[in-house]
Order: structure tokens, then sequence, then C-alpha cells
């Protein structure tokens, strides 16, 4: 089962702009970056918890989460997001 592209693209420009939102764009790239390879475990883990967080996100969020964490293109996606955020937030350097 996969994403379609729209949804896809909008919950990834979604998912950047709550974590730009919060100051957590750096912290967020490391973390994608170091856990990239563990990205389909990351979506099966969501799948597992999807009745809990259905509470919290309602049951087609969780859902469409965990399926954009399972695909490792959709992570890097999410990560090429995030550095033109934060490429675009640095004030520009005036030597």
């Amino acid at each position: 089962m996969s994403l379609d592209p729209t949804r896809r693209d909008a919950l990834i420009e979604d998912l950047a702009e709550r974590i730009a939102r919060l100051g957590l764009t750096t912290p967020a790239i490391l973390f994608l970056e170091a856990h990239k390879p563990l990205s389909f475990l990351a979506g099966q883990a969501l799948l597992f918890s999807q009745p809990l967080l259905g509470f919290l996100l309602g049951d087609e969020a969780a859902r469409d989460y965990a399926l954009l964490l399972e695909d490792r293109a959709n992570v890097e996606q999410l990560l090429r997001s995030l550095e033109s955020r934060s490429a675009a937030a640095r004030p520009h350097d005036r030597r």
C-alpha cells in the first residue's frame, strides 16, 4: 500500500512546516539522517501503534504518516524540504 502523491506531498510539507515552526529543523535533520536506514521499521512501528495513535491523530492520519515513513524516498523528500526551509531561514552572509 502506498500514498497518493498529492497526499504524500501535502503530508511532507505539513510535517516540515510543523518542525520548522517548533524550531526543531536541525535536530530533525540529524535524527532523520541518522535513522534513515530504519525508516521502514519506523513506519511498521507506527502501523503497529495505529490503534493508540488513532485517538491522537485520527486513524487516517496515523496510517498516512506510517506509510510516509515506510518509504526511504519520502524521508529523503522530507529532508530536502527541511533543508530548504533551514537555508531560507538563515540570514545571508554579507561579507
